[in-house]
């Protein structure tokens, strides 16, 4: 069944214009996961088998375990490549905007080049209230990956032949880490026949979970260790768990990108606990991840006090305030927060 989000007319416009564009650009979102990582490549590849050239851009590194996926060596990273990428802006025809619905997700300096640039915006996306910014917008609320929608776009193009073992290695990979290996309220059936279809052509699920998940280094368990011993604070008269982490502490433990990845999803797993909420101080910035059980609205609490956003499950948000204040305005506020929900 066809996601109706992808018009055909729309399509065959977009693709009439690709067909013509010279320099076609792939974005994703600043601080890139398995889904942004994932589906860039996944449309790169897509676009290729097409006979239509794209480069893929993201505005900063990935962590190692992404590293195996197809062309992730040919990512031009904007904090590397900073003039390379602007120059790529200036003469591009189409631009995609890839696991991210508002510009400020690529960060303040790529995020005026891309506002000012009049190249075509193609919006393929899966976060909540979209931004106005693009021509084309293919946005599902309900879609648990952005992966998934590009599956959907190739579908809806009538494409599926050519979707092969490299595309479907990608798209795999976005399934995966966005819905926490299958297990999110956001699967449907629809996920599970794409998985199924992606393995009937080529992809092997076991190598790609090993690659994303038994990779650990002896310091990311140790560090693991550290913060669940001495960082993790449960209020169990909120069913919250809080953990955190300073720059100090993740440098103690030489802490590599990627190496808290699913942190806060460890304190979502303890009996008891609805909300988990992952502190962790960065330059110039401390970023919070929230994660949720049910019905409990984290992005919304994560919009109202910290400038955040996302998914009912699951968001992102960021404080200028220490970590310590920082968990000590999440501890202040969620009080009322989960009470006026019970209202």
């Amino acid at each position: 069944m066809q996601n109706p989000i992808f018009d055909k007319t729309q399509l065959n416009s977009l693709f009439d214009e690709l067909q013509k564009a010279k320099t076609i650009l792939i974005f994703g979102h600043k601080s890139p996961d398995g889904d942004s990582i994932g589906s860039t490549l996944a449309l790169h590849h897509y676009l290729t088998k097409k006979g239509i050239k794209s480069q893929v851009i993201h505005p900063d590194g990935f962590p190692n375990f992404l590293k195996w996926m197809p062309a992730t060596d040919s990512i031009l990273l904007f904090d590397k490549h900073k003039d390379q990428v602007t120059e790529l802006i200036a003469k591009a025809d189409v631009i995609f905007n890839l696991d991210y619905n508002e510009q400020s997700r690529v960060g303040r300096d790529l995020g005026e080049l891309l506002v000012n640039s009049n190249a075509t915006k193609v919006i393929i996306d899966h976060h909540q209230q979209p931004d106005d910014f693009a021509t084309y917008t293919f946005s599902d609320t309900n879609s648990c990956s952005t992966a998934q929608l590009v599956y959907e776009f190739i579908e809806s193009n009538n494409d599926l032949e050519l979707l092969d073992e490299t595309i479907g290695n990608c798209i795999y990979t976005g399934l995966l880490t966005d819905t926490g290996s299958f297990r999110f309220p956001s699967v449907t059936p629809k996920t599970h026949l794409i998985a199924a279809d992606l393995i009937s052509k080529g992809v092997i699920h076991s190598t790609i979970h090993e690659q994303l998940f038994d990779i650990n280094t002896p310091e990311r368990l140790k560090l693991l260790g550290y913060t669940l011993n001495n960082k993790l604070e449960v209020l169990p008269e909120l069913n919250t768990a809080i953990i955190s982490l300073t720059v100090k502490e993740m440098l103690d433990h030489k802490t590599q990108k990627g190496y808290t990845e699913g942190f806060v999803n460890t304190a979502l797993s303890i009996f008891g606990v609805n909300l988990a909420v992952f502190v962790k101080e960065d330059t110039h910035i401390v970023k919070i991840s929230f994660r949720s059980k049910g019905d409990i609205p984290v992005n919304e609490f994560s919009k109202l006090h910290f400038g955040g956003g996302g998914h009912i499950n699951a968001a992102g948000g960021a404080s200028k305030m220490s970590v310590e204040e920082t968990v000590n305005k999440i501890k202040a506020e969620l009080p009322a927060f989960l009470e006026q929900l019970k209202n």
